[in-house]
């Protein structure tokens, strides 16, 4: 697992608030680190789950971690920061699910040489009734590749160094859909079957 500092090198990345540690098993509901400026490139925490401004209740979020690309421009929570509120978020990897045995076992997927990559995000900003902000963010996810096939029907979509910044920085919605295909699976590593999840 990449600490923050090979996270910042290898994105070319700003500062990561300090509170933030890195941890193998993150879930939807827990902050995670964001990207929404291309200029200042600065990392920030927003909770995963995203949170439309008109939301009523926050919990909302449980139900909106991912947000399939096809989409983007269709639903109402999505529609507006597809055109104006997106982000990326940095990882080195991340987990689906498979029957192995008649039993479920994570696998981890990366890419080669273990290298950190962006996802393509959205974000929101919710205020609560006391007048407190809190942003929030959705992975977007696309048809799998070759590889994730196997184990999933989705797969996230991976941003990488021809096109990440692009994300932040176009504005026209054809452009922007153009950038959120399958990553080509030869970029990856084979998946790695986890035992035991460890935070």
């Amino acid at each position: 697992m990449l600490q923050v500092d090979d996270l910042r090198e290898q994105l070319g990345l700003g500062d990561l608030p300090v509170e933030f540690s890195p941890n193998r098993n993150i879930s939807p509901g827990q902050f995670i680190p964001v990207v929404s400026d291309a200029v200042s490139r600065q990392m920030a925490l927003y909770k995963w789950g995203l949170i439309p401004g008109w939301a009523k209740d926050p919990k909302i979020g449980y139900h909106m971690f991912n947000a399939r690309a096809e989409t983007l421009a269709e639903k109402p929570s999505f529609r507006v920061p597809f055109l104006r509120r997106r982000c990326l978020i940095p990882a080195d990897g991340f987990y689906e699910w498979k029957l192995v045995g008649g039993k479920k076992y994570p696998f981890l997927f990366t890419l080669k040489e273990g290298k950190a990559f962006t996802f393509a995000g959205l974000w929101e900003s919710w205020r609560d009734k006391n007048g407190n902000d809190l942003r929030s963010c959705a992975i977007i996810t696309t048809e799998p590749n070759e590889i994730l096939e196997q184990y999933h029907d989705r797969m996230p979509v991976i941003l990488n160094e021809d096109n990440r910044w692009k994300w932040l920085e176009e504005s026209q919605p054809e452009l922007l859909q153009s950038l959120l295909k399958p990553l080509a699976a030869d970029l990856m590593a084979p998946p790695l079957m986890i035992e035991q999840l460890i935070a």
